[in-house]
């Protein structure tokens, strides 16, 4: 990667529906050598995909769950299985393995702490391996962003 893939990388993050035409001048290519290079970083898996933000508060999800999970049985098996079944509810919006006390972080996205509730008893407290959970409500979002710092 040089500067100049940087350059369509930032201005991608920037304005992610903008024409090819458009990119290329931005970042002084031509129309081909530009789309090139975005096919390129497509191929080997530096773009991954564009998405759309909405607005999850005007949508009624309004509530930011942040949950701590630990599992009872650290086997390959079981994590791989827990790994699985998280991809399988919309209301997990993000998940990471991690280190120190809990062994996953979650951040939940649902309309009200009744849902939460709801999610929790009915859901997270059944996914593979669960033994506990620790919830956290956030007060106030105060930045979401996806652009990375390149």
């Amino acid at each position: 990667m040089d500067e100049t893939d940087l350059k369509i990388l930032r201005r991608l993050q920037a304005e992610p529906d903008i024409t090819v035409v458009a990119l290329a001048e931005a970042v002084s290519l031509s129309h081909t050598p530009c789309w090139r290079r975005i096919k390129s970083m497509e191929a080997n898996g530096i773009i991954l995909g564009r998405a759309l933000l909405l607005d999850a508060q005007r949508l009624g999800l309004g509530v930011d769950v942040f949950a701590s999970l630990r599992l009872n049985v650290h086997n390959e098996t079981t994590l791989d299985a827990f790994e699985r079944a998280s991809q399988d509810y919309p209301e997990i919006v993000e998940c990471f393995s991690m280190s120190g006390e809990s062994d996953y972080l979650m951040r939940i996205v649902v309309s009200s702490i009744d849902a939460y509730e709801k999610f929790l008893k009915k859901t997270l407290l059944h996914l593979p391996g669960v033994a506990s959970i620790n919830s956290s409500f956030a007060l106030k979002r105060i930045k979401l962003t996806t652009a990375l710092p390149i």
